[in-house]
């Protein structure tokens, strides 16, 4: 933990405000390709993502990929930093991307293979882990230092974007899944799951027994 620590102090908040700081003085429009590869490979180095993806593939029997995962999520993190960035250079309102962003999540959830549902509101907090929020809040802050904009309204907020995309992206990829399961005529392998983990009472099973 002092080596982590020490390593955030050092390193990932400096780097990632002079990064942000130098872009947006010069370039400020490179803040959102570079949002969107910096969101898609922070994924990659985020230990507790590498830990869900693989129980996700064991516990599916391999059903879901941990390729499949780690894309969803990648994606989905991408997104969310490149809409931060876009925040931070026009100023626009949280607001306008969360509520739609979590109506469309939960709306979402009526629709998809209820695996998915808990897979992807886990993946949301997954995310959101040290490696993520000691990179790119900084990585906001000083963009938005340097454009001259309110830290505290257009910078924050990085963080419930990173949590709130993987809903999206993660239960998109289980529509994606059970259109291709149903065009293919299989029975669906995380049906499979769900019916064979249904709780038996102890009780009951003795009395069955006997």
């Amino acid at each position: 933990l002092v080596l982590f620590l020490t390593g955030v102090n050092v390193g990932f908040l400096p780097a990632g405000n002079f990064l942000a700081s130098e872009l947006a003085s010069n370039y400020n429009m490179l803040l959102i390709p570079l949002g969107i590869v910096i969101g898609y490979f922070i994924v990659i180095v985020e230990p507790s993502v590498h830990v869900l993806v693989k129980e996700v593939e064991t516990i599916t029997s391999g059903a879901i990929s941990q390729r499949a995962m780690l894309t969803g999520l990648s994606i989905g993190i991408g997104l969310s930093v490149c809409i931060s960035m876009v925040r931070v250079i026009t100023g626009i309102s949280i607001l306008w991307f969360l509520i739609p962003g979590y109506v469309l999540a939960l709306a979402l959830t009526f629709v998809v293979p209820k695996i998915f549902t808990g897979i992807a509101f886990d993946s949301g907090g997954v995310c959101s882990g040290p490696m993520s929020a000691t990179f790119l809040l900084p990585f906001a802050m000083g963009a938005s230092e340097a454009l001259g904009g309110n830290v505290l309204m257009d910078a924050f907020g990085i963080i419930a974007m990173v949590t709130m995309t993987p809903l999206i992206t993660i239960q998109i990829l289980g529509l994606v899944y059970k259109k291709r399961m149903i065009e293919a005529g299989e029975a669906k392998p995380i049906d499979k799951i769900e019916a064979e983990e249904d709780i038996i009472e102890y009780e009951e099973a003795n009395l069955a027994n006997e």
